[in-house]
């Protein structure tokens, strides 16, 4: 199956933040880094807005010399709670539309929507549909490469800020790159491009012409590496959670219910998704967590420690159902639920064996085959028959 990646990178993420919430800045040029009071400090420039940029201030500049630059313009401290509590929403955003989202840096992340076109189409369609649920919920910018892997994706969603969109067509993978510079080529820095530019290599479609062996003697390892690139293959997964010590889910109904069997049917849909999550990312949870938020904003959340690691609804839901049933008030309207496993371990075969009884390994066994089916056919093509009734789940 050709593979679907979506890089989404938002633009200019902390200066864009800033002017958001802070409608005087809009327009001007805003250096996120420093002190307002102390702008010839010796900072650097966390990010600029594109404003700023015109005036030749970038990432990682001294303060200093932004100044020098740009006086008149805007500066600003980070404020990371807010840039993180953004980022949260940013990926619980990209989130509704594929389990396979790799998050690599606050403001950007890859996704792998091969399964998901059943249900949000084709990668340029869920591309403008991301783009639009960013801009009408965040109130700011993303651009997003469209490809087949994630190097080419990466470099589509650089190549048209901010608010760009570029889709690299199968088949049209040597069309798209032939005219980039090597520049451009991931692990290539100022001395390996000024290498291959004395070599008379300037394009990467010059370099995707060498021979290997050609490569090979020039550059030895680092040299295949390049070429693969140059040629347009990069065959690495997205890899969901990496890092991550936690796995979670969120939903917010579209209008706060009481109906204590819908909140329950929500509860076993995201434990679903959690554990499937589990799974793929190679890890169990020794840890679950039920998060409930009522009508008001009042916000409770229980926590409750595994025997023994799990990675499966049939271990996670019972626990998280009597979680959730500690904390549910009779009559109380409630906005959103969440699920969350923590404590998270490798997964080890050996101890699989010893730990997990009969029970456990077909339940196991069943839930290899539907992370299957659900890899091939998207998340709707199969589901629990207690869903069947609500397939109608509230928003993520």
């Amino acid at each position: 199956m050709i593979r679907t990646i979506l890089h989404v990178d938002m633009d200019a993420f902390y200066a864009a933040v800033e002017q958001r919430d802070h409608p005087e800045y809009r327009g001007r040029p805003v250096i996120v880094g420093a002190d307002p009071k102390q702008g010839r400090g010796r900072g650097i420039v966390a990010t600029c807005s594109y404003e700023a940029r015109t005036y030749g201030v970038h990432s990682a500049q001294p303060i200093a010399q932004a100044w020098r630059r740009c006086p008149h313009g805007v500066y600003v401290r980070p404020d990371m709670h807010t840039y993180a509590r953004v980022s949260a929403r940013l990926m619980e955003i990209l989130s509704e539309f594929t389990d396979l989202l790799e998050q690599v840096s606050i403001d950007e992340a890859f996704l792998d929507v091969s399964g998901s076109s059943r249900l949000f189409g084709s990668g340029r369609e869920i591309a403008e549909r991301i783009k639009g649920r960013i801009r009408e919920t965040l109130g700011l910018t993303a651009s997003v490469g469209v490809a087949g892997n994630k190097f080419l994706a990466k470099i589509a969603s650089d190549l048209r800020k901010p608010d760009g969109l570029v889709v690299v067509e199968p088949g049209r993978e040597k069309e798209f790159l032939e005219p980039l510079p090597v520049g451009r080529l991931w692990g290539v820095g100022p001395k390996t491009e000024a290498y291959l530019r004395s070599l008379g290599l300037e394009r990467v479609g010059q370099l995707a012409a060498l021979p290997e062996d050609n490569c090979i003697a020039r550059m030895g390892a680092t040299g295949r590496h390049l070429l693969e690139l140059a040629q347009g293959k990069d065959d690495r997964p997205v890899f969901p959670e990496e890092g991550c010590r936690s796995i979670g889910h969120e939903s917010t109904f579209d209008r706060d219910t009481a109906d204590r069997q819908r909140i329950e049917k929500t509860l076993l849909d995201l434990a679903e998704r959690v554990a499937r999550r589990l799974r793929r990312g190679g890890v169990r949870a020794r840890t679950i967590a039920v998060k409930f938020r009522e009508s008001d904003f009042s916000t409770y959340s229980r926590r409750a420690t595994l025997g023994m690691p799990a990675d499966t609804t049939e271990a996670i839901y019972p626990v998280a159902l009597g979680l959730m049933r500690s904390l549910f008030r009779e009559g109380a309207s409630v906005r959103l639920i969440g699920v969350h496993a923590g404590s998270l371990e490798a997964e080890d075969a050996r101890t699989q064996m010893s730990f997990f009884d009969a029970s456990r390994q077909k339940d196991r066994k069943l839930a290899a085959a539907m992370d299957t089916i659900v890899g091939r056919f998207g998340r709707s093509s199969i589901t629990r028959a207690a869903l069947v009734a609500s397939r109608k789940l509230p928003r993520e």
